[in-house]
This record gives structure tokens, C-alpha cells and sequence, in this order.
């Protein structure tokens, strides 16, 4: 028994796993498949402001606010004291604080520098002496492109945030005036230029004289002689188309009338028209001349009478140096 428990088991062999070789993948159109994918950078969408006038906390019983009726307004933090849109905002200015603390202004609007690019200055006049201020802010809105809106009211600044915010999204029509389209608008636009002349004084002037050329050239007797066409209002007719066109802006501008005849607004001939007016004019030009030159004093005779008298003294003693050589000789 001792013989058998002497002897050693016999020992097994450990086998070591093989390694397996990893399927590389493939460069196919399989690749595809599994290939990370990123994601698309999303567009962020601006923040909508609605139809809500946004206001800083700094406004808090400003009388301005009990006056926005029309529009809801709610608090926010915000640069400016009120903002109307994503491009608008407003500061609020008090002329007698300005006076108080005249710095204050201007760092509210240095720090509003590129973040908005309509930037409105909402300025309370309540001072009876306001001249020297809103001449210096206007100096300043001017540098900081900043515009200035006078009030004089609570009442009157709530209206210009209302009316700002409400046309936030407006186009240009609807301050643009209308324009003609037809010629019988335009015509009645021309003939009512003058003052105290309406439509229905245009178109008697047109149903009368059968054109516009025949209007404009026609007599004072004859407009007296249309319906509702008094004195004033034909005075007035004929000083708008005799007047000349160039006549008050040469003056404005400081500089020499031409000798030429002033051309008034007046309809001619097709045939000759060149020719009438260089006639006119050349005439005219001629007319002028000879009137400069009937105008001048006659001092030429009085010219002429001094070299006569020096001439005689030089003669006269030419002769006496003469006798003396000979009385000599």
C-alpha cells in the first residue's frame, strides 16, 4: 500500500486556446451599411418676439406703460429699455433727468452698439427750456445713428411704441402715396398744382379748351369766362405757366442772369420752333447791346478837347525856343 500511494499521478497537458482570426471588413458596397453616419447640423430658428412689446425691468413705473393699451408688453432682460422687433429698440429719455445726469445717455446708447439697427431715442419734453438739449442730442443721434423721437406726453410715447411694434412687419405701401396710372389722373394732377384749384376746375379747363397746350395758351378773358374760375384763381393759373422754371434757382444760387429772355412754360409749333427762338433771341441780345451802349455818358468830347489844348501850349513854345535861336544866331 505505501509502494502504491508513493507513486505520483501523472500529470495532463494544459492545451492553449487557438487564436481566431477577425473577418476584416470588407471595402465593398457593405461597408456602406455600417459606416457611422453623422448627424446634419440643424437650422436654429430666430426667436419669434409675437406681437408682445418686450421691456426692461429698469422702466418700472414709468407712467408710460399704464398708456400701452393696444399691444401686450411683458418684462425681459434686455440692453434696451424697450424692444419692438428683432431689428428695433427704443431708450427712453426724460429731458429733466437728462439735465440731472447728462452722462447717462450716452452709455445706454454705447452700449447698444451693433445689436440693433434701428435704434429710437423716445424723448420726453418736459422742460420749458428745451432748445440747448435736443440740439445736443440731435448732435449725438446723429454720430451714434440714432433716431430721435419727441413727445410730450405718456400718452403720445406709449403711441409711437404701439405704432412701431404694430408696423413691425409692414412693407413700404403703406406710406407710399399712390401714383397715377391714366393720363386723365395725371392731367388732373398738373392742373391742380396751383393753389385753390380742384378737380372739377381741371376738368372744366380741359372740357373747355379741348386740350392742355390750349389751357395754357390761352387769355386771362377767356379763363374768366369757365364756370367757377373767378380772379384768384385765374391769377394764379397764369403766374404758375408764365413763370419762368430757372429763374428763382439762378438767384438762389448767386449767380448772373443771362442776357437771354427768360423761356417760359408754353407749348409751340412743331414747324420753325429752333428757328423762332434763335430769332428771339438774337434779337433780344441785339436790343440789349445797343441800350448798354445808348446808356453810357458821352465823355469822349472832353477826351478830345485836352490833347487839342496840349497840343496848342506845345506849339505855341516850339515857336518862342525858335525865335530866341535865331535872336542868338
Amino acid at each position: 500500500m505505501a509502494a502504491v500511494d508513493s507513486i505520483p499521478p501523472a500529470r495532463t497537458a494544459v492545451q492553449q486556446p487557438k487564436p481566431q482570426a477577425l473577418d476584416k471588413p470588407s471595402s465593398s458596397g457593405n461597408s456602406s451599411g455600417s459606416a457611422i453616419v453623422q448627424p446634419k447640423p440643424q437650422v436654429i430658428q430666430q426667436k419669434n418676439l409675437g406681437s408682445t412689446i418686450l421691456v426692461s425691468p429698469r422702466q418700472r413705473g414709468n407712467p408710460v406703460l399704464t398708456s400701452i393699451r393696444s399691444i401686450p408688453w411683458e418684462y425681459s432682460d434686455i440692453p434696451a429699455d424697450y424692444v419692438l422687433g428683432l431689428t428695433t429698440c427704443a431708450l427712453f429719455l426724460s429731458l429733466k433727468y437728462h439735465r440731472l445726469h447728462p452722462e447717462y445717455i450716452y452709455t445706454r446708447i454705447r452700449n447698444l452698439q451693433g445689436k440693433y439697427n434701428l435704434r429710437i431715442l423716445l424723448t420726453l419734453v418736459d422742460i420749458p427750456n428745451h432748445e440747448d438739449s435736443l440740439r445736443e442730442l440731435s448732435k449725438t443721434s446723429v454720430v451714434n445713428n440714432v433716431t430721435v423721437m419727441l413727445c410730450w406726453s405718456a400718452a403720445e410715447a406709449a403711441r409711437y411704441l404701439e405704432l412701431y411694434k404694430s408696423y413691425e412687419n409692414a412693407n413700404f405701401a403703406a406710406i407710399r402715396g399712390q401714383q397715377s396710372s391714366n393720363y386723365a389722373d395725371k392731367l388732373v394732377e398738373f392742373v391742380t398744382v396751383p393753389r385753390s384749384l380742384n378737380k372739377s376746375d381741371a376738368v372744366a379747363l380741359v372740357a373747355n379748351f379741348g386740350s392742355l397746350k390750349n389751357a395754357i395758351n390761352a387769355e386771362p378773358e377767356q379763363l374768366s369766362m369757365i364756370s367757377g374760375w373767378g380772379g384768384i384763381k385765374v391769377k394764379r393759373w397764369m403766374d404758375a405757366v408764365d413763370e419762368p422754371f430757372r429763374a428763382r434757382k439762378a438767384a438762389k444760387r448767386g449767380l448772373q442772369p443771362s442776357s437771354a429772355p427768360p423761356r417760359q412754360f408754353q407749348f409751340l409749333d412743331e414747324d420753325g420752333d429752333s428757328d423762332e427762338a434763335a430769332e428771339a433771341e438774337e434779337a433780344f441780345t441785339t436790343l440789349v447791346r445797343e441800350e448798354k451802349s445808348t446808356s453810357q455818358p458821352v465823355s469822349q468830347p472832353r477826351e478830345e478837347q485836352r490833347p487839342s489844348k496840349e497840343s496848342s501850349q506845345l506849339s505855341e513854345g516850339v515857336a518862342a525856343a525858335l525865335a530866341k535861336l535865331r535872336q542868338n544866331g
